[in-house]
Protein backbone atom coordinates (compact mmCIF):
# COMPACT_ATOMS: atom_id res chain seq x y z
CA UNK A 1 0.00 0.00 0.00
CA UNK A 2 1.82 3.35 -1.23
CA UNK A 3 1.63 6.13 1.08
CA UNK A 4 0.53 9.55 0.39
CA UNK A 5 3.99 10.76 0.36
CA UNK A 6 4.36 8.31 -2.61
CA UNK A 7 1.80 9.06 -4.45
CA UNK A 8 2.60 12.97 -4.26
CA UNK A 9 5.83 11.89 -5.35
CA UNK A 10 5.24 9.44 -8.44
CA UNK A 11 2.45 12.11 -9.40
CA UNK A 12 4.75 14.96 -9.73
CA UNK A 13 7.62 12.73 -11.37
CA UNK A 14 5.49 11.85 -14.35
CA UNK A 15 3.10 15.33 -14.63
CA UNK A 16 5.54 17.95 -13.98
CA UNK A 17 5.48 21.29 -15.84
CA UNK A 18 6.22 24.91 -14.76
CA UNK A 19 6.42 25.09 -10.88
CA UNK A 20 5.56 28.64 -10.49
CA UNK A 21 2.02 28.78 -11.80
CA UNK A 22 -1.15 25.73 -12.19
CA UNK A 23 -4.02 25.68 -13.41
CA UNK A 24 -7.59 25.55 -11.34
CA UNK A 25 -11.48 24.70 -11.93
CA UNK A 26 -14.50 24.36 -10.70
CA UNK A 27 -16.31 21.31 -10.47
CA UNK A 28 -19.31 22.71 -9.89
CA UNK A 29 -19.25 25.67 -12.44
CA UNK A 30 -16.96 24.80 -14.89
CA UNK A 31 -15.02 28.00 -14.68
CA UNK A 32 -11.20 27.98 -14.80
CA UNK A 33 -8.33 29.85 -13.90
CA UNK A 34 -4.36 30.61 -13.21
CA UNK A 35 -3.13 29.81 -10.40
CA UNK A 36 0.48 32.43 -10.09
CA UNK A 37 1.55 30.30 -7.30
CA UNK A 38 4.34 27.57 -6.51
CA UNK A 39 3.25 23.87 -7.14
CA UNK A 40 3.64 22.34 -3.70
CA UNK A 41 3.21 18.69 -2.66
CA UNK A 42 0.29 20.08 -1.25
CA UNK A 43 -1.44 20.94 -4.22
CA UNK A 44 -0.87 17.75 -6.08
CA UNK A 45 -2.38 16.06 -2.37
CA UNK A 46 -5.91 18.18 -2.54
CA UNK A 47 -5.79 17.22 -6.08
CA UNK A 48 -5.40 13.60 -5.43
CA UNK A 49 -7.87 13.65 -2.53
CA UNK A 50 -10.33 15.46 -4.72
CA UNK A 51 -10.29 18.56 -2.80
CA UNK A 52 -8.95 20.74 -5.17
CA UNK A 53 -8.28 19.84 -9.16
CA UNK A 54 -4.83 20.66 -10.49
CA UNK A 55 -4.23 21.85 -14.28
CA UNK A 56 -0.34 21.40 -15.33
CA UNK A 57 1.19 23.50 -17.32
CA UNK A 58 3.73 21.26 -19.79
CA UNK A 59 5.64 23.51 -21.41
CA UNK A 60 9.16 25.03 -19.78
CA UNK A 61 10.73 27.63 -21.98
CA UNK A 62 11.08 25.50 -24.67
CA UNK A 63 10.95 22.02 -23.48
CA UNK A 64 8.52 19.33 -22.12
CA UNK A 65 8.81 16.15 -20.21
CA UNK A 66 5.28 14.71 -21.49
CA UNK A 67 3.35 15.49 -24.47
CA UNK A 68 -1.22 15.06 -24.41
CA UNK A 69 -3.53 14.71 -27.07
CA UNK A 70 -6.89 15.97 -26.21
CA UNK A 71 -9.45 13.82 -28.16
CA UNK A 72 -12.72 15.56 -27.38
CA UNK A 73 -15.31 13.03 -27.71
CA UNK A 74 -16.70 9.46 -26.47
CA UNK A 75 -15.16 7.64 -29.64
CA UNK A 76 -12.92 5.03 -28.92
CA UNK A 77 -11.61 4.51 -32.14
CA UNK A 78 -9.36 8.08 -32.53
CA UNK A 79 -7.21 7.31 -29.17
CA UNK A 80 -7.23 3.96 -29.72
CA UNK A 81 -5.40 4.20 -32.99
CA UNK A 82 -3.10 6.90 -31.88
CA UNK A 83 -1.95 4.35 -29.91
CA UNK A 84 -1.70 1.90 -31.82
CA UNK A 85 0.33 4.34 -34.61
CA UNK A 86 2.57 5.67 -31.87
CA UNK A 87 3.41 1.94 -31.79
CA UNK A 88 4.61 1.89 -35.55
CA UNK A 89 6.90 4.44 -33.86
CA UNK A 90 8.51 2.54 -31.59
CA UNK A 91 6.40 5.22 -28.85
CA UNK A 92 4.61 4.05 -25.99
CA UNK A 93 1.29 5.89 -25.54
CA UNK A 94 -1.34 5.76 -22.75
CA UNK A 95 -5.20 6.80 -22.83
CA UNK A 96 -6.82 8.69 -19.99
CA UNK A 97 -10.23 9.17 -19.33
CA UNK A 98 -11.26 12.94 -19.32
CA UNK A 99 -13.25 14.61 -16.37
CA UNK A 100 -15.97 15.03 -18.79
CA UNK A 101 -15.93 13.63 -22.19
CA UNK A 102 -13.16 11.70 -24.31
CA UNK A 103 -10.06 10.87 -23.62
CA UNK A 104 -6.39 12.33 -23.14
CA UNK A 105 -3.44 10.03 -24.81
CA UNK A 106 -0.31 11.18 -22.84
CA UNK A 107 3.44 10.38 -24.16
CA UNK A 108 6.35 10.77 -21.94
CA UNK A 109 9.76 11.80 -21.92
CA UNK A 110 13.34 11.94 -19.74
CA UNK A 111 13.00 13.79 -16.84
CA UNK A 112 15.55 16.58 -18.32
CA UNK A 113 12.62 17.11 -20.95
CA UNK A 114 12.66 17.44 -24.37
CA UNK A 115 12.45 20.09 -26.91
CA UNK A 116 8.87 20.48 -27.06
CA UNK A 117 8.93 21.17 -31.23
CA UNK A 118 9.98 18.05 -32.11
CA UNK A 119 7.41 16.05 -29.71
CA UNK A 120 4.59 18.41 -31.02
CA UNK A 121 5.95 17.09 -34.48
CA UNK A 122 5.79 14.07 -33.89
CA UNK A 123 2.51 13.70 -32.71
CA UNK A 124 1.13 15.68 -35.33
CA UNK A 125 2.45 13.54 -37.83
CA UNK A 126 0.89 10.49 -35.78
CA UNK A 127 -2.71 12.60 -35.91
CA UNK A 128 -1.83 13.00 -39.70
CA UNK A 129 -1.71 9.77 -40.28
CA UNK A 130 -5.01 8.54 -38.19
CA UNK A 131 -6.84 11.51 -40.44
CA UNK A 132 -7.17 13.63 -37.13
CA UNK A 133 -5.50 16.38 -37.90
CA UNK A 134 -6.89 19.02 -36.05
CA UNK A 135 -7.18 17.21 -32.48
CA UNK A 136 -6.27 19.13 -29.86
CA UNK A 137 -2.47 19.12 -28.43
CA UNK A 138 -0.92 19.99 -25.02
CA UNK A 139 1.54 21.95 -24.95
CA UNK A 140 0.02 24.05 -27.71
CA UNK A 141 2.95 26.08 -28.32
CA UNK A 142 6.76 24.73 -29.10
CA UNK A 143 8.76 27.67 -26.61
CA UNK A 144 7.40 30.15 -24.65
CA UNK A 145 8.55 34.07 -25.51
CA UNK A 146 7.68 37.33 -23.98
CA UNK A 147 4.10 37.68 -25.06
CA UNK A 148 3.14 34.24 -23.91
CA UNK A 149 3.74 34.25 -20.21
CA UNK A 150 2.76 30.65 -19.37
CA UNK A 151 1.05 28.57 -22.32
CA UNK A 152 -1.60 26.64 -21.61
CA UNK A 153 -2.53 24.06 -18.47
CA UNK A 154 -4.35 20.32 -19.11
CA UNK A 155 -5.66 19.28 -16.56
CA UNK A 156 -3.73 16.33 -13.95
CA UNK A 157 -5.13 12.83 -14.09
CA UNK A 158 -6.27 11.40 -10.49
CA UNK A 159 -8.52 13.96 -9.28
CA UNK A 160 -9.81 12.27 -6.66
CA UNK A 161 -13.44 12.91 -6.49
CA UNK A 162 -13.65 11.62 -10.40
CA UNK A 163 -11.74 8.48 -10.18
CA UNK A 164 -14.43 6.15 -8.54
CA UNK A 165 -16.42 7.57 -11.64
CA UNK A 166 -13.91 5.97 -13.58
CA UNK A 167 -12.88 9.53 -14.85
CA UNK A 168 -8.90 10.87 -14.65
CA UNK A 169 -7.56 7.64 -14.66
CA UNK A 170 -5.74 5.50 -17.18
CA UNK A 171 -7.45 2.47 -18.82
CA UNK A 172 -6.36 -0.45 -20.96
CA UNK A 173 -6.70 0.19 -24.69
CA UNK A 174 -7.61 -3.42 -25.74
CA UNK A 175 -10.83 -3.09 -23.22
CA UNK A 176 -10.85 0.70 -21.98
CA UNK A 177 -11.51 -0.59 -18.61
CA UNK A 178 -9.65 0.95 -15.79
CA UNK A 179 -6.62 -0.21 -14.49
CA UNK A 180 -7.20 -2.07 -11.51
CA UNK A 181 -4.28 -0.56 -9.55
CA UNK A 182 -3.93 2.93 -10.93
CA UNK A 183 -0.23 3.70 -8.97
CA UNK A 184 1.02 0.43 -10.08
CA UNK A 185 0.44 1.42 -13.73
CA UNK A 186 1.93 4.47 -13.22
CA UNK A 187 5.46 2.39 -12.69
CA UNK A 188 5.21 0.79 -15.76
CA UNK A 189 5.47 3.81 -18.30
CA UNK A 190 8.00 4.58 -20.57
CA UNK A 191 9.63 7.90 -20.76
CA UNK A 192 11.29 8.21 -24.05
CA UNK A 193 14.33 10.26 -25.13
CA UNK A 194 15.12 12.84 -27.46
CA UNK A 195 16.89 10.82 -29.78
CA UNK A 196 13.57 8.69 -30.83
CA UNK A 197 11.85 12.03 -31.47
CA UNK A 198 15.11 12.92 -33.95
CA UNK A 199 15.30 9.32 -35.56
CA UNK A 200 11.23 9.20 -36.29
CA UNK A 201 11.82 12.68 -38.09
CA UNK A 202 14.97 11.47 -40.60
CA UNK A 203 13.15 9.08 -41.37
CA UNK A 204 9.91 10.46 -42.06
CA UNK A 205 11.83 13.96 -43.34
CA UNK A 206 9.38 15.69 -41.40
CA UNK A 207 9.89 19.40 -41.38
CA UNK A 208 10.53 21.56 -38.25
CA UNK A 209 9.96 24.84 -39.82
CA UNK A 210 8.47 25.09 -44.04
CA UNK A 211 11.67 27.00 -44.95
CA UNK A 212 14.01 23.95 -43.49
CA UNK A 213 12.50 21.99 -46.03
CA UNK A 214 15.23 20.29 -48.35
CA UNK A 215 14.93 20.92 -52.06
CA UNK A 216 13.16 18.22 -53.95
CA UNK A 217 14.02 16.21 -57.36
CA UNK A 218 11.44 17.40 -59.55
CA UNK A 219 10.25 14.05 -61.78
CA UNK A 220 7.64 15.04 -64.82
CA UNK A 221 4.86 11.84 -65.15
CA UNK A 222 2.64 11.98 -68.17
CA UNK A 223 3.70 15.46 -68.64
CA UNK A 224 1.46 16.77 -66.01
CA UNK A 225 2.60 15.48 -62.85
CA UNK A 226 5.49 17.68 -61.42
CA UNK A 227 5.52 15.99 -57.91
CA UNK A 228 8.78 16.40 -56.54
CA UNK A 229 10.92 13.66 -54.98
CA UNK A 230 12.82 14.31 -51.39
CA UNK A 231 16.52 13.68 -51.47
CA UNK A 232 16.33 11.34 -48.59
CA UNK A 233 13.85 8.97 -51.02
CA UNK A 234 16.36 9.19 -53.83
CA UNK A 235 18.83 8.03 -51.53
CA UNK A 236 17.04 5.01 -49.91
CA UNK A 237 15.97 4.16 -53.95
CA UNK A 238 19.46 4.51 -54.78
CA UNK A 239 21.52 2.63 -51.50
CA UNK A 240 19.01 0.25 -49.92
CA UNK A 241 18.96 0.72 -46.24
CA UNK A 242 20.12 -1.04 -42.92
CA UNK A 243 16.66 -0.86 -40.42
CA UNK A 244 13.10 0.27 -40.81
CA UNK A 245 12.61 -1.81 -44.00
CA UNK A 246 8.98 -2.03 -43.71
CA UNK A 247 8.68 1.56 -42.89
CA UNK A 248 10.93 2.58 -45.46
CA UNK A 249 8.96 0.17 -47.93
CA UNK A 250 6.03 1.97 -46.81
CA UNK A 251 7.13 5.85 -47.36
CA UNK A 252 8.96 5.08 -50.71
CA UNK A 253 5.57 3.33 -52.04
CA UNK A 254 3.67 6.67 -50.88
CA UNK A 255 5.65 8.65 -53.06
CA UNK A 256 6.03 6.87 -55.94
CA UNK A 257 2.06 6.93 -56.12
CA UNK A 258 2.78 10.35 -55.63
CA UNK A 259 4.54 10.84 -58.73
CA UNK A 260 1.91 8.88 -60.43
CA UNK A 261 3.12 5.01 -60.63
CA UNK A 262 1.51 2.21 -61.05
CA UNK A 263 0.86 -0.18 -58.34
CA UNK A 264 2.19 -3.30 -59.78
CA UNK A 265 4.84 -1.32 -61.35
CA UNK A 266 5.96 0.18 -57.58
CA UNK A 267 6.26 -3.66 -56.20
CA UNK A 268 8.08 -4.61 -58.98
CA UNK A 269 10.38 -1.35 -58.31
CA UNK A 270 10.50 -2.42 -54.58
CA UNK A 271 11.26 -5.68 -55.18
CA UNK A 272 14.18 -4.27 -56.59
CA UNK A 273 15.33 -2.23 -54.15
CA UNK A 274 14.81 -4.81 -51.22
CA UNK A 275 17.87 -6.64 -52.57
CA UNK A 276 20.12 -3.67 -52.05
CA UNK A 277 19.33 -3.62 -48.41
CA UNK A 278 21.09 -4.85 -45.37
CA UNK A 279 19.58 -5.47 -42.40
CA UNK A 280 21.79 -5.08 -39.27
CA UNK A 281 22.40 -7.64 -36.94
CA UNK A 282 21.46 -10.48 -39.12
CA UNK A 283 18.27 -9.63 -39.65
CA UNK A 284 16.72 -10.61 -42.91
CA UNK A 285 15.39 -8.40 -45.51
CA UNK A 286 11.81 -7.74 -45.99
CA UNK A 287 10.06 -10.23 -47.83
CA UNK A 288 8.13 -9.97 -51.27
CA UNK A 289 4.50 -10.90 -49.46
CA UNK A 290 5.65 -7.53 -46.89
CA UNK A 291 6.37 -5.94 -49.71
CA UNK A 292 2.91 -6.28 -51.38
CA UNK A 293 1.29 -5.31 -48.49
CA UNK A 294 2.84 -2.27 -47.99
CA UNK A 295 2.66 -1.63 -51.30
CA UNK A 296 -1.22 -1.90 -51.18
CA UNK A 297 -1.74 -0.48 -48.19
CA UNK A 298 0.39 2.84 -49.20
CA UNK A 299 -1.88 3.03 -52.48
CA UNK A 300 -5.33 2.46 -50.79
CA UNK A 301 -5.56 5.89 -49.39
CA UNK A 302 -4.37 9.45 -49.60
CA UNK A 303 -1.59 9.74 -46.92
CA UNK A 304 0.11 12.50 -45.68
CA UNK A 305 2.13 10.53 -43.49
CA UNK A 306 4.58 7.64 -43.70
CA UNK A 307 3.85 5.84 -41.57
CA UNK A 308 4.02 1.71 -41.33
CA UNK A 309 0.92 -0.81 -41.94
CA UNK A 310 -0.40 -0.91 -38.21
CA UNK A 311 -1.65 -4.33 -38.73
CA UNK A 312 2.08 -5.83 -39.35
CA UNK A 313 4.52 -6.76 -36.92
CA UNK A 314 7.82 -4.95 -37.56
CA UNK A 315 10.47 -6.96 -39.37
CA UNK A 316 12.89 -4.40 -39.81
Amino acid sequence: MRTKDEKVKMHKSLFSGRNDAYGRYDPCTGSSWTVKKPVTDKVILDHLLGRKPYGVFLLVENKTCAIAVDFDTHDQLPPYNFVKQAEHYKLEAYIETSKSKGYHVWIFFDKKGVLAFKARLVVRNILDDIEKPDTEVFPKQDELNSGLCYGNWINAPFFGRLMSKGKTVFVDPKTFKPYSDQFGFLETIKRHSESILDDIIELNDLSTKQKDKPKRNKIQTNGQNSYTLPPCAVTMLKDGVSQYQRVSCFRLAVHLKWLGIPEDIAEVMLKAWALKNHPRNGKRRITEPEISAQVSYAYSKNYRGYAANRDQNNTD
